[in-house]
């Protein structure tokens, strides 16, 4: 699977082509500040976002981490997502697996479709946890139903029918039924 690549894609996704042109003036980065600095989650997401990609501020992992960080606590699925994955990459800190998955847990529990995503990949690729099909079908079904985008949605399939393929019939059933109970919470 060509998953780190296309995790990286995805965080990217996130953001409106509108927003992005925005970015892309400095004057917006000051505004955004302002109210990242006051405790408003989204914009502290969203100026991690531009300084992870340099837009309307110099590039810098560290303070994109710190930013998402803020947002993160507030319990911003996406900042938890992106904080994840900094800690997957090793970008802004040392990689750190562990520290990962705890961020992705936090994101799919709010129903965050790539941190589900990326769960799936970590159990099935065994990263930072115990290779665990079971687990790794678990989280990559619930990604199929979360995923809104099509071409997300058709990847997250693709991954799971490759998970499903080394698995035997009662372990997809478990797998399913695992599934199924964690959508009732």
């Amino acid at each position: 699977m060509e998953i780190k690549g296309f995790l990286i894609a995805v965080m990217l996704l996130f953001v409106s082509a509108a927003s992005v042109w925005a970015y892309k003036k400095a004057p917006f980065a000051k505004s955004l500040r302002k109210l990242a600095g006051q405790g408003d989650a989204e914009s502290q997401s969203r100026l991690g976002y531009m300084y992870y990609q340099g837009q309307g501020v110099p590039q810098d992992s560290a303070a994109a981490l710190k930013w998402y960080r803020l947002a993160a606590a507030q319990g911003e699925a996406k900042a938890q997502f992106n904080v994840g994955l900094m800690y997957y990459e090793g970008l802004g800190v040392p990689q750190d697996y562990a520290e990962a998955l705890k961020w992705y847990r936090l994101a799919a529990a709010q129903g965050y479709a790539r941190a589900q995503y990326s769960l799936g990949y970590m159990y099935a690729n065994g990263e930072g946890v115990p290779q665990d099909h079971v687990q790794a079908h678990k989280w990559l079904t619930l990604a199929t139903i979360t995923f809104t985008d099509k071409p997300e949605r058709d990847e997250a399939i693709k991954a799971r029918n490759s998970v499903a393929a080394q698995m035997t019939p009662a372990q997809i059933a478990e797998a399913q039924k695992l599934a199924r109970e964690w959508k009732k919470q």
